[in-house]
This record gives C-alpha cells, sequence and structure tokens, in this order.
C-alpha cells in the first residue's frame, strides 16, 4: 500500500475477486497491470500511478470496489468518523503492512481506513 506521509487521502483501492489468477491474467491483458501476490488471498496490482488489491477474503461487490484511505493515526481517525456518524462494518485488524477498519458512511457506502502503525 501507499507510504507514510498521505494521511487522510485515497490510497487504495480492492476488489473482493471470486478468482485471483483470472483476475490477473484480465486485468493484466486489459490495462498491463503488474502484480505482487501476498499470499493465496490477496494480491496487490499497480498501473503505474495506482495500487490497488484482489483479494477472496470477503464477498464480491458488484457495486464496485473498495476504496481505502491511508490514515496516519488509525484510533484517531476511527474517532473523528464515528463521532460523525459513520458506523464501523469491521473492526481494526492486522495485516502484512498494517491495521485497518472498514465504515459506512451515513449514505450506507462501505470504505476502509489502514495505517502502517
Amino acid at each position: 500500500m501507499g507510504a507514510k506521509g498521505n494521511d487522510r487521502q485515497i490510497d487504495n483501492i480492492e476488489f473482493n475477486v471470486a478468482d485471483i489468477a483470472r483476475s490477473k491474467e484480465f486485468y493484466g491483458k486489459a490495462f498491463g497491470w503488474r502484480f505482487t501476490d501476498y499470499g493465496p488471498t490477496y494480491c496487490e496490482f499497480t498501473d503505474g500511478r495506482l495500487t490497488g488489491g484482489l483479494t477472496t477474503g470477503g464477498p464480491i461487490r458488484p457495486g464496485g470496489p473498495l476504496v481505502i484511505l491511508y490514515a496516519d493515526d488509525l484510533a484517531e481517525t476511527q474517532a473523528r468518523l464515528e463521532a460523525l456518524g459513520a458506523r464501523i462494518v469491521t473492526p481494526v485488524f492486522s495485516f502484512p503492512g498494517g491495521r485497518r477498519f472498514h465504515f459506512a458512511d451515513p449514505d450506507g457506502y462501505e470504505l476502509a481506513v489502514w495505517s502502517s502503525n
């Protein structure tokens, strides 16, 4: 994922997919994306400007990919979001490289926030 210094900016887009190999072949051939595997359920992609992920770790969201924002301080960001009416959909969890949580905005859109701390 992105680097520190991108506080409160969109950092990553994640697609829940049924088959990572199939998705890599599709997006690689269609757009020239490059890939880095992080185990059997997650693969990072880059188009040369933006990074994202392909994962089998959640339900497929035909309505769109998961937008992931970066935060220098994950706890402070979560508290600020909750104070603004966001609902935490997935509590903070760790993954290789950091931690993240998912929230629903007032209209029900699900987004995520991650931190390397």
